[in-house]
C-alpha cells in the first residue's frame, strides 16, 4: 500500500498476537496484554491527510472474530475508518472509498 500512498503516509501493522503455542507463548501473549494490545485490534493503521483507516486483512474465506466486530464497531462508532480487506484491490478499493489521495486506482471490485 506504501506504493499507492503520498510518501508521507503512515501505515502500520500491529503485532496483536503471540502464535507461538504452549507455555511460553502463553506467557509472550500475557507480556503483550499488559503493555496494551487490545482484543480484536486491526491488522493495519493508515494515517494520511488528516485520515485515519483500519484494515483488517484476512484470506478469501477468513472470518471475523467476535473481538473484531466489536473493535470495528468501536472505531466506527467514533467516525473512524474500517475495512476488511482480502486482495490488493480491496485496500486500494478501501482507501478511496475512505477518502484517501492514492497514486493508484483499483480495479473494479465485487460487492463484498
Amino acid at each position: 500500500m506504501r506504493f499507492a500512498l503520498p510518501r508521507d503516509a503512515i501505515v502500520h501493522h500491529c503485532a496483536n498476537e503471540v502464535t507461538e503455542a504452549g507455555p511460553r507463548g502463553a506467557k509472550r501473549q500475557s507480556i503483550l496484554v499488559g503493555m496494551g494490545v487490545h482484543a480484536g485490534f486491526a491488522d493495519l493503521i493508515v494515517i494520511s491527510g488528516g485520515r485515519v483507516l483500519f484494515l483488517e486483512v484476512k484470506s478469501q474465506t477468513g472470518r471475523l472474530r467476535k473481538s473484531q466486530e466489536v473493535f470495528r464497531d468501536t472505531v466506527c462508532a467514533q467516525g473512524f475508518g474500517w475495512a476488511l480487506i482480502r486482495s490488493v484491490d480491496d485496500a486500494l478499493g478501501a482507501l478511496a472509498d475512505n477518502g484517501f489521495t492514492s497514486r493508484v486506482r483499483p480495479a473494479r471490485r465485487a460487492a463484498p
